[in-house]
């Protein structure tokens, strides 16, 4: 008689290596997080467009025909080109689009660039998304839990956020992480809880995200 298969809490791997973001394909791997350090000039240009204080909301649906075409990003951010490192900014972007897109074969992606001053979704919650690219280019980063640490019908309640502690699950400027959802078949039910921080009084996030649209 075979034992009964046990099914393992979902896990978060981190490396400091572009490699690591390859785990996310793994069945009972909910997120991977390459925790890269920022080239000094495009960390400069992402400090420069917070500091400056102006509101920045895009988005794109960026088409891609092979695993070698470039996305077309003429025009993303364009008010800041006067900015130092606005050029290895675009730069630094397209190549993780194409990452994502080799990664996923993926043909069409939604990009979104945001400047924010405030928690954009600040309750602890899953994705219904297969998978979603995010990094903070400057300012505080997301945060997750591991499996356990919340339970999952108790989503969205504000009265018992204030008990879970969060420790060491916090992205960093610079960090890529992939955060697989509810809608990456088997991984039903087992997508990562993560919320958006809560900036400090005065200060704000350069955020980009990536989505798989097919």
């Amino acid at each position: 008689m075979l034992a009964p298969q046990v099914e393992l809490a979902p896990r978060q791997v981190r490396g400091d290596s572009p490699e690591v973001l390859a785990e996310a394909l793994r069945d009972g791997v909910n997120l991977a997080v390459w925790q890269r350090r920022l080239p000094l000039h495009i960390e400069g240009f992402a400090n420069s467009l917070l500091a400056l204080g102006d509101p920045l909301s895009e988005s794109l649906t960026l088409e891609l025909t092979g695993a070698d075409s470039e996305p077309e990003l003429e025009g993303l951010a364009s008010g800041f080109a006067d900015l130092e490192g606005y050029q290895g900014f675009i730069a630094d972007v397209g190549w993780l689009v194409r990452a994502f897109a080799c990664l996923l074969d993926a043909r069409r992606i939604g990009l979104r660039l945001r400047r924010l001053d405030k928690a954009m979704c600040p309750r602890f919650h899953v994705d219904h998304v297969p998978l979603r690219l995010i990094t903070t280019y400057a300012g505080v980063g997301s945060q997750w839990l591991q499996e356990g640490q919340m339970p999952r019908a108790r989503l969205g309640d504000w009265t018992v956020e204030p008990g879970v502690v969060v420790d060491n699950q916090q992205l960093a400027a610079g960090h890529v992480a992939l955060f697989k959802g509810e809608k990456w078949l088997g991984n039903e039910g087992r997508g990562i809880i993560h919320r958006s921080p809560q900036p400090a009084p005065g200060e704000g996030r350069l955020l980009l995200t990536l989505d798989w649209l097919g």
